[in-house]
């Protein structure tokens, strides 16, 4: 039972920056990638950022240049940098874990950021 735990929202004006962080419960480098996705009310849960174990970084289009994911891998936990923050990226935030060598993927619960002016 892995646990991955997100931390990190809240309340930014448009504009701003926050900092998000996925806590897991063993090394990091047992995953194959670490993704950031968000859900918006009534909006399918989309791919934000993914990192790989070897250190691989990709974004969806809608964050390049604002977001970057990066990793720390003597605290199991990957963050994700948001800068210059809109309206629409207010979402749940969720931290996914792949395992190829489970063939599984595993989910935090999510933190909620709500950008607003």
């Amino acid at each position: 039972q892995v646990q991955l735990v997100e931390s990190g929202g809240g309340l930014v004006q448009p504009g701003g920056s926050l900092r998000l962080s996925c806590a897991a419960s063993r090394s990091i480098f047992s995953f194959n990638v670490i993704s950031w996705y968000r859900q918006a009310p009534g909006k399918r849960r989309d791919l934000v950022a993914a990192i790989t174990s070897a250190g691989s970084t990709n974004y969806s289009t809608s964050v390049k240049g604002r977001f970057t994911i990066s990793r720390d891998n003597a605290k199991n936990t990957v963050y994700l940098q948001m800068n210059s923050l809109k309206p629409e990226d207010t979402a749940v935030y969720y931290c996914n874990a792949r395992s190829d060598s489970e063939v599984v993927n595993y989910w935090g619960k999510g933190t909620l950021v709500t950008v607003s002016s």
